[in-house]
């Protein structure tokens, strides 16, 4: 029944993509954005795109973005007039009701398909009245994984039509330092050549794509839908030779061990090669191909032997034998000859390789069984389970084995378990042009073992992910994660005790220090440790059986429900408007092609009237929520980076030239948007009604109902953010009414750094020492970095990180500052670091009243305009004193000095 729905709904997205795929004329994507952020190798990324419907009828408007495969969505929203729909995490169980009644009903569901390789595809559609607007974001996260001494964070831009506003910004924070950064990928072409910027400082990396229009049409993987490509940020930090780098942060830690100065390790590896009728044509030609390279690579003291198999096995040689030359050329003409015939026998093929190895004992070496099949057991022992208890009683954990599948036919799950009880993974091998490299790069990931037999141990650590590993190999890393007991750090003593040729090392470092994050418990760190314990506890669940394996499939699941994970255990309610039924988002297994559903209107109504006002929500949550209620926010045109966060908050900074009754195009004030745990706010500018001119304030609420605001008179100077750990202070200055935003911005680090900031140049007081900048190039002033570009200024210093945007009004410029990483430690204080105002609707004719603690408050109801971008957006809030709405004395954030 299961596979009769697929190919139904496949064909029913085959019919929908003939019939509504995107058209300028229809709806318009006027904005996407794609916003990541690394840190300690943990990504972050969040897709925001705001379309429009430009028709004047109804339309449903499709979002449409792929992911990686290794990633977890870990939240979905939709804003539409002034609403928040959010998607909701919860046990596949419980959301399967939903999905079974939805897939019935020919509706949208398991919305989330493997396309290829790497990527899994998102889609979900909403409809929009005419002229109205919808904000759609997804966030995502990875760790990356470590593979020929490189890391790749693959980016997918494929927005279906050419957007005037496309920004991919990816912003790199690690600590140990960057080594090299490249961007590679189908989308760094020469035509999007000066459409890439990078910058690398020390610790720090930018990387900022923004094609133009004409750009998204004309490129190599691009045409009249826009871009349908990869932008590929490779990317290796520096090594600590002995023990690693070790980062803290609140309870939790992760290390990550990857030694490089160590002698290689001879290996002992059997190939166990599929030649069953299956294997015809180019797959076989392929392997053949792949097979006379690798052996090729083999070192003079490796030891190898050769099998191939179809009902029967057919020898190279019976026993393993040294890697030289006359060896070596006997083996590839033993492959070149090669024939595919007969069916398949992977139990005995295995089982024989398994014993080739195990009669070859060699001290001081490490021994590899690779398998590579396209199909399931079809003659001999073809019972799964049997196989695979029989191939785990033969290797009995002394070796790994590693089991490449090719193509779609074969049964990836068995080999996976197969692998993963035997210390060893499964890959796919996709069958294409390149099916050689395929086989050829992964032999090469383990080609050099550096070390066997690695334990991880931690003295003060506790809840440890995985601390054994049979091998480690050149290029590739181990992370650990874990928690400190008692948070006490003074008694964490790591070491990794492993063997090394022929004798035995400990990495130890008495001198070593762990690097702190600082305390927040909900920090990155923490949902490092919640990503790769789901993704080991995921894979014990498949090896284990009976009680055990309901242990290790209850903590995956209640971690992915805490941290709000998409994955086989969970699934993701999107909900929509009232008149349109929600969507389910499953996670697919490896191996599943695409498997699209149909997007249906059955039951759907029109969400708007012509007379119904939509309002683009100013709100752009950044970064992955800590828990299933957190989100980051932010808007349109912010570029750079996103951090995780504890709960939504929006500051308050100042903003220029608010009056009531004048022109709703000019004297505009400012909100600025952000989160405790990481702040990340832009700045929304609001329109004021019957006040005399003045600075207007935005703070947002927790619950996402409209933002409170409140009026300043006067010049004003403001505190923004003072952090005590660092000796770091920001504080702003703004302009005339005339001009609105800030004139200046001044960054005080230490006692002896000053940086002043305007429009024009950038001051830099060090000491006694005075200089002045106007150009691009980076300005570097102890741990404070200052990066101009066009129409911003990118200033990072230490765990803090904030975007100046430089606008123009009435010929004049002026600042809008952007926070984008909010210091991790408790203890700021400033206008950036307020807490989030709560409020009620306590009545709401003849006039509103808000409840705010125990404090009844009447307020009037005021527009805003979205200066953080180019084009104006509006939107409201409710107005009222200053010390209403902050429950403070405003004179706690205003300075006489900057």
């Amino acid at each position: 029944m299961e596979r009769a729905v697929v190919q139904i709904t496949l064909f029913g997205l085959l019919l929908a993509l003939a019939t509504t795929l995107p058209h300028k004329d229809d709806w318009d994507i006027y904005s996407f954005h794609i916003n990541s952020t690394v840190t300690s190798r943990y990504a972050t990324t969040v897709i925001t795109s705001r379309v429009a419907n430009r028709m004047d009828e109804s339309k449903e408007i499709e979002f449409q973005v792929r992911i990686p495969k290794n990633a977890f969505i870990s939240k979905f929203r939709m804003f539409i007039d002034g609403q928040v729909y959010d998607g909701v995490v919860k046990g596949k169980e419980k959301a399967q009701q939903q999905y079974t009644e939805a897939v019935s009903r020919g509706e949208t569901a398991g919305l989330v398909s493997s396309v290829g390789r790497t990527l899994e595809e998102f889609k979900t559609s909403v409809t929009v009245a005419a002229h109205k607007k919808v904000t759609f974001e997804l966030t995502y996260e990875e760790l990356l994984k470590r593979r020929l001494g490189k890391y790749e964070l693959q980016i997918h831009a494929r927005p279906m039509q050419p957007v005037k506003d496309f920004k991919v910004d990816v912003y790199f924070n690690e600590k140990a330092g960057i080594n090299f950064i490249e961007v590679k990928g189908g989308l760094s072409t020469k035509a999007l050549a000066n459409a890439i910027t990078k910058t690398h400082v020390d610790k720090q990396a930018w990387v900022y794509f923004y094609p133009t229009e004409d750009q998204q049409k004309t490129c190599d993987s691009c045409g009249e839908q826009g871009m349908n490509g990869d932008l590929v940020i490779v990317y290796d930090v520096n090594r600590n030779p002995s023990l690693g780098d070790i980062k803290k942060s609140g309870r939790f830690f992760v290390h990550h061990f990857a030694p490089s100065n160590l002698a290689s390790i001879p290996k002992n590896v059997v190939f166990v090669i599929d030649q069953s009728g299956s294997m015809h044509g180019r797959k076989m030609q392929q392997t053949r191909i792949a097979l006379i390279h690798i052996l090729s690579d083999l070192a003079e003291d490796d030891h190898f032997g050769l099998i191939t198999f179809d009902s029967s096995i057919f020898h190279w040689k019976r026993e393993l034998v040294q890697a030289n030359m006359e060896n070596l050329e006997s083996a590839k003409k033993f492959s070149r000859e090669i024939v595919e015939r007969g069916s398949t026998d992977i139990n005995k093929a295995v089982l024989e390789g398994a014993r080739m190895l195990n009669a070859h004992p060699r001290e001081g070496s490490a021994s590899m069984l690779i398998l590579l099949t396209d199909g399931d057991p079809t003659s001999g022992e073809t019972n799964l389970e049997v196989i695979q208890s029989n191939v785990r009683g033969a290797i009995a954990d002394k070796f790994p084995l590693y089991c490449l599948g090719f193509g779609f036919d074969v049964n990836f799950e068995f080999l996976e378990k197969m692998s993963l009880q035997s210390n060893g993974v499964a890959r796919r091998i996709y069958e294409d042009s390149d099916a050689d490299l395929q086989l050829k790069g992964f032999y090469e990931e383990v080609a050099t073992p550096l070390l066997t037999d690695v334990t991880m141990l931690y003295n003060g650590g506790t809840n440890l992910t995985q601390t054994n590993f049979s091998q480690y190999y050149n290029g590739s890393e181990i992370v650990v994660a874990g928690q400190i007991t008692d948070n006490d750090i003074e008694t964490f003593t790591p070491q990794v005790v492993a063997i090394s040729s022929n004798k035995r090392v400990r990495f130890s470092d008495t001198n070593a220090t762990v690097e702190s994050n600082g305390p927040v418990s909900d920090s990155h760190i923490q949902r490092v440790w919640a990503y790769l314990t789901v993704k080991q506890l995921l894979e014990k669940e498949l090896v284990l059986s009976g009680p055990e394996k309901e242990n290790a499939k209850k903590e995956a699941f209640e971690l992915s429900l805490k941290y709000s994970f998409v994955t086989p255990l969970t699934s993701m309610v999107v909900t929509k408007p009232q008149g349109e039924n929600s969507d389910v988002l499953h996670k697919p297994k490896e191996g599943e092609e695409t498997e699209g559903r149909s997007h249906s209107s059955v039951g759907r109504q029109p969400m708007f009237t012509q007379n119904t006002q939509l309002r683009t929500s100013m709100i752009r949550q950044y970064s992955p929520p800590a828990h299933p209620g957190i989100f980051g926010a932010g808007l349109a045109g912010d570029p750079g980076v996103r951090r995780k966060v504890s709960r939504y908050q929006v500051n308050i900074v100042g903003a220029a030239g608010v009056g009531r009754g004048r022109d709703p195009d000019w004297d505009l004030g400012s909100i600025l948007v952000s989160e405790p745990s990481a702040i990340l706010p832009t700045i929304v500018s609001f329109l004021a009604t019957d006040v005399p001119l003045s600075h207007r304030f935005v703070l947002k609420t927790e619950n996402l109902s409209l933002p409170l605001c409140f009026d300043v008179t006067g010049d004003v100077r403001l505190k923004l953010l003072h952090h005590p750990n660092r000796e770091l202070s920001v504080n702003g200055e703004l302009d005339s009414v005339e001009n609105g935003g800030f004139r200046r911005i001044v960054i005080h680090l230490k006692n002896d750094l000053l940086v002043e900031i305007d429009a024009k140049e950038i001051i830099v007081r060090e000491g006694q020492t005075l200089t002045r900048h106007v150009g691009p190039d980076p300005i570097t002033a102890g741990s404070l970095t200052v990066i101009r570009r066009d129409k911003e200024i990118d200033v990072a210093a230490g765990d803090t990180r904030m975007i100046i945007v430089i606008h123009e009004r009435n010929g004049e410029e002026f600042l809008w500052p952007v926070l984008r990483q909010r210091p991790l430690d408790n203890n700021v204080s400033g206008i950036l670091a307020l807490k989030p105002a709560v409020y009620e609707e306590v009545q709401q004719s003849p006039h509103t009243i808000l409840k705010i603690k125990d404090q009844e408050i009447d307020v009037t109801r005021a527009s805003a305009a979205d200066y953080s971008i180019v084009s104006l957006l509006t939107h409201d809030c409710w107005l009222m004193s200053a010390e209403s709405a902050l429950q403070s004395h405003l004179d706690d954030f205003i300075i006489t000095q900057l």
